[in-house]
């Protein structure tokens, strides 16, 4: 089979190749995906690079997550009822950007058929994240405000959707100023361009008070994560969920001190592993609703075989691309 195997850390573009393998054979409960696509998401390049929260050993393929048929299943019963049924496969074993792909049946999420196969290839990192810390984690109420960094990424959208469907106010920071009416137009309450000034100064002109928001996500970390620090009110909570810019906060700790704020950090891959069965199910029809319902939808852009991944990570990387970059792998 072909696979995208990277032997050593480094830019996606040059480490990256694509070989011929022998197709990965299920252990006890684990199942065999027949890929179908994957999305190049920024977590995939940071692990190609060396530089995510879990690392491989190498030699590796990449690729977090996609969608696929389980073709077969090793010993235990979970992963035989799964045969046969189109899957999300997060976390796998053997990377999803590959024609067959390994992972534990626990872990195969089983999508409805009446999700288009690019929405459920991206289902688990984008979508279910956004879910999960806006409505299980911080469980931001009505008519309070949430801040988010890194507003215009998929996820970020999603996120502004979702407080219009529950009744939540964004207040959304972006990098460019071109962005913002995009955002409005997807009903964002406020827009910040983070130009380097004074963060708090602009978000307390939004909210008319000066006490700060409540609830904060922040994937970016540095100089933009540390800003978001000072806008939180007396008890608010900032999940932290990424790091995009490569640096670490830098904060007083009067900060939390003073506000008896707190500071948390959101792993999705850890979260899930703390549902059950029954859980992990409810969360699914919930996610697929929401996304047939066009809340947690991702935009795609540019579709790739897997021969011209080197060119699919390139296109990935590009500033203001049109959507996700897909891998489509094989016809399902």
């Amino acid at each position: 089979m072909q696979s995208v195997v990277f032997d050593q850390f480094g830019e996606p573009a040059t480490v990256l190749q694509v070989c011929d393998v022998p197709v990965p054979d299920p252990r006890p409960g684990q199942v065999r995906v027949r890929m179908l696509a994957a999305p190049v998401n920024p977590s995939d390049l940071m692990q190609i690079r060396g530089i995510y929260g879990m690392l491989p050993k190498l030699p590796a393929t990449p690729g977090l997550e996609g969608v696929g048929v389980v073709e077969s299943a090793g010993p235990g019963l979970l992963g035989k009822l799964l045969v046969g049924k189109r899957v999300c496969v997060p976390n796998s074993v053997t990377g999803s950007w590959a024609e067959f792909a390994v992972t534990s049946a626990k872990q195969a999420i089983p999508v409805p058929a009446s999700l288009p196969v690019e929405q459920a290839a991206m289902f688990f990192v984008n979508p279910a994240t956004a879910y999960i810390m806006t409505r299980r984690v911080l469980h931001v109420p009505p008519n309070e405000w949430l801040l988010q960094t890194a507003a215009g990424s998929a996820l970020g959208k999603m996120v502004i959707r979702l407080g219009k469907r529950f009744g939540f106010k964004t207040i959304n920071v972006v990098r460019r100023a071109e962005q913002v009416e995009e955002l409005r137009s997807l009903g964002a309450d406020a827009v910040i361009v983070d130009d380097g000034g004074d963060l708090r100064t602009k978000l307390l002109g939004h909210l008319g008070h000066a006490h700060g928001v409540r609830f904060a996500i922040d994937p970016v970390g540095g100089a933009t994560g540390s800003s978001v620090i000072q806008c939180l009110a007396p008890g608010g909570r900032m999940l932290l969920y990424g790091t995009l810019s490569g640096q670490p906060l830098t904060f007083s700790p009067r900060d939390l001190l003073t506000a008896g704020a707190s500071i948390e950090g959101f792993w999705l891959a850890n979260w899930m592993a703390h549902q059950n069965l029954i859980g992990k199910l409810r969360l699914v029809r919930t996610v697929s609703k929401l996304i047939q319902q066009g809340l947690l939808t991702s935009d795609v852009g540019q579709s790739f075989p897997l021969a011209h991944i080197r060119e699919a990570v390139s296109a990935a990387e590009q500033p203001n691309r049109a959507g996700k970059v897909l891998l489509r792998i094989a016809d399902g």
